[in-house]
């Protein structure tokens, strides 16, 4: 694999072109799961876009964007539900649409998601190709688009925009953009409680690069100033056509450093400090939305930092490790009927497990790795809303790498059968499951 820190900028020219084949792909797939949603909900006399826009979560976001936070609802067995529960990006998002346009709180949330859902789709493809190829990444944006809960990407929900911003956050990382790369996960912080996950990738990531420069420096007593791996694009050194090495480059020659006189000398303090400091503010920037509004929740519950906690055990969610979700699974298997969904439960379980195991055998780059396996530890370990597993794992995209390079060696008309049959198989299964009587 070429050194991460030489591929391709999202700036460069032509990147648009060069993602269109997975952009257009994907508007189609999604185009084909509305289009069998409305005509599913029509036969059975009910609204798509209500069903998109103004049921279950959705409700709660347009709720927190018209009248703010404060609003619950107590239930008869003592729950408490407080909108508190949900992170505030999408809301102000809403809101912000409301205002400068005629549509609503609820087209705003639909307009938003599916912007993001292209935005999305965008920087799958981007990270993808970085790593991978352009031909993978074109893969890992039909298989994100024909996941069987894809139709939640054109719902009013979060997922969408918080796929969207972490995707675009761990490119930043990948493309040693750390400035870019902390801001994005402090707005993904902002998304979901999730957005952790973005958090630890870009820390560890960071920790790592760091680590990385001083043991590139220190056997060759390199000066600080001298640019290292994983430092911003516009402070990497000019390369120059190879004469031989590893990844076929070499250094343009360095200007000696200087002192402050004109002579040469120790290099200064402006050289030496630009790279490190961007990747620190990075860094610092990245907690600061998870952490900034569960320290406010615990403000407002008068509960300290826990009080998000509290919160979320109103809804009867937490995390235990997967023990609820275990023996949620284990009960399918006292009667024959269940007994089917329980062994599609471990089949793919088993699968989202495996599929990890070969990310990392694969030898993915370690944000991705950090970022993925928290995301599906998260999903799967939290202790209520077993149904919305699969909506949980959602932007768990490095998990399709595996497959899209798998698909991308197809020759072109078999990966276009597999991928239009499971689009298919996905809208139908979309417009069965929101027709239903239960959340997503």
């Amino acid at each position: 694999m070429t050194d991460l820190a030489t591929r391709a900028a999202p700036a460069r020219p032509g990147a648009l072109r060069r993602a269109a084949p997975a952009l257009l792909g994907y508007a189609a797939v999604r185009a084909l799961g509305l289009v069998v949603l409305a005509l599913w909900s029509a036969a059975r006399d009910k609204s798509a876009y209500t069903l998109l826009t103004a049921r279950w979560d959705a409700l709660w976001y347009t709720r927190v964007a018209e009248l703010g936070y404060g609003y619950e609802v107590r239930l008869a067995d003592g729950d408490v539900h407080s909108n508190l529960a949900f992170f505030p990006l999408l809301p102000w998002l809403e809101r912000l649409v409301a205002a400068v346009s005629p549509l609503s709180y609820a087209d705003g949330g639909f307009v938003v998601s599916l912007l993001a859902s292209l935005a999305a789709a965008w920087g799958i493809f981007a990270v993808a190709d970085h790593v991978y190829g352009r031909r993978a990444g074109v893969c890992a944006v039909l298989l994100w688009a024909v996941l069987p809960v894809g139709i939640v990407q054109s719902m009013a929900y979060s997922e969408s925009l918080f796929t969207a911003l972490a995707a675009w956050s761990l490119y930043a990382v990948l493309t040693g953009r750390w400035v870019t790369a902390g801001a994005l996960a402090l707005l993904a912080g902002l998304t979901r409680p999730v957005g952790l996950a973005v958090v630890a990738a870009v820390w560890t990531a960071g920790i790592a690069s760091f680590v990385r420069d001083r043991r590139t420096a220190a056997p060759h007593g390199a000066h600080d100033g001298e640019h290292a791996p994983g430092a911003d694009d516009d402070d990497r050194t000019r390369r120059v056509p190879a004469t031989g090495g590893a990844h076929g480059t070499r250094r343009a020659p360095q200007a000696p450093a200087r002192a402050a006189d004109g002579t040469p000398g120790s290099p200064t303090v402006t050289t030496v400090s630009r790279p490190a400091a961007r990747r620190a503010l990075g860094l610092l920037l990245a907690p600061l939305g998870v952490a900034g509004y569960v320290l406010w929740v615990g403000h407002r519950t008068g509960k300290g930092p826990l009080g998000y906690l509290d919160v979320q055990a109103g809804w009867r969610n937490g995390f235990d490790g997967g023990y609820a979700f275990a023996r949620f699974v284990a009960d399918k298997f006292t009667s024959f009927p269940s007994a089917l969904a329980g062994l599609g439960l471990v089949v793919g379980v088993s699968l989202v497990v495996w599929l990890y195991v070969v990310c990392v055998r694969q030898r993915q780059p370690v944000a991705l790795l950090v970022y993925a396996g928290l995301v599906t530890a998260l999903a799967l370990c939290a202790s209520s809303y077993f149904g919305s597993k699969p909506r949980l794992l959602l932007p768990a995209f490095p998990l399709l790498l595996p497959l899209a390079l798998a698909l991308a060696r197809l020759r072109p008309p078999r990966s276009a059968l597999v991928v239009g049959s499971v689009a298919m198989a996905s809208a139908v299964y979309g417009a069965f499951w929101l027709n239903g009587s239960g959340p997503p």
